[in-house]
């Protein structure tokens, strides 16, 4: 939850002030300005991520103890960067630079796509919906384009829990699960979560769409969104924000 905060603000910070730069509102810029958002929000999921993954794995592998290893999520996180320094913390970040840059391009231009191919428009009555629709279906894009990165990512990131350490790296775990569990293991899990992602990305896409619309109310509403006159020119449909 505390990860998710600063995630979020992160992600749509850069990714608004991405397209500002990069001047016009296209497909490709969306999908630019979410890769450069998901690269740098790596900073704060990966050790997020590792601290939630260690959490939940808790007492896996190691003889039952009344007393935890862990009391909550940054004793967790102290404790790894104690034991293993500023590596330990940043274990898995690679993968997740993998997974997440290509994967937010992705979830920021799904929406794009869809904003623009359902028409969402302030005076719409049916624009909510829409809204919600396009979020849902942009978070599902984005995990499937990236989910078997994320099963390594998960995998490099519980490594070690119990005390046995079983991978040397990406690609020495890539071929361990291939070989022992075949190529599903790299679609393990994933019903879950798209069953996740769609209302997650929904809530999430609708909230900040409309509260960048509230917020800029008295500015012009959703105007200051949209691209210039000589920019109308070159783009058939306004901005989907």
């Amino acid at each position: 939850m505390m990860g998710l905060t600063f995630i979020n603000a992160i992600v749509f910070g850069v990714q608004g002030n991405t397209m500002r730069l990069l001047g016009r509102d296209t497909p490709l810029n969306q999908f630019l300005a979410g890769a450069a958002a998901g690269a740098i929000q790596c900073v704060i999921c990966c050790p997020m991520e590792l601290a939630k993954t260690r959490m939940q794995m808790q007492g896996t592998g190691e003889k039952k103890s009344k007393k935890k290893l862990y009391k909550n999520s940054l004793d967790c996180l102290v404790r790894i960067y104690r034991k293993e320094g500023v590596w330990g913390i940043n274990r898995g970040m690679v993968s997740t630079f993998i997974r997440e840059t290509p994967g937010f391009g992705v979830y920021f231009l799904a929406y794009d796509v869809l904003t623009r191919s359902l028409g969402c428009e302030p005076e719409d009555p049916y624009m909510i919906p829409k809204l919600l629709f396009a979020g849902g279906m942009s978070g599902i894009a984005s995990w499937i384009s990236t989910y078997p990165v994320d099963v390594i990512k998960s995998r490099l990131q519980a490594d070690g829990v119990g005390g046995v350490n079983q991978y040397n790296g990406i690609a020495d775990c890539m071929r361990q699960s291939w070989q022992k569990e075949g190529w599903r293991v790299f679609t393990r899990g994933l019903t879950s979560t798209l069953l996740r992602a769609f209302p997650v990305n929904a809530t999430t896409f609708a909230t900040v769409t409309l509260f960048l619309m509230y917020m800029r109310g008295d500015e012009g509403g959703l105007k200051d969104c949209e691209p210039a006159p000589h920019a109308l020119a070159q783009q058939a449909q306004p901005s989907s924000l």
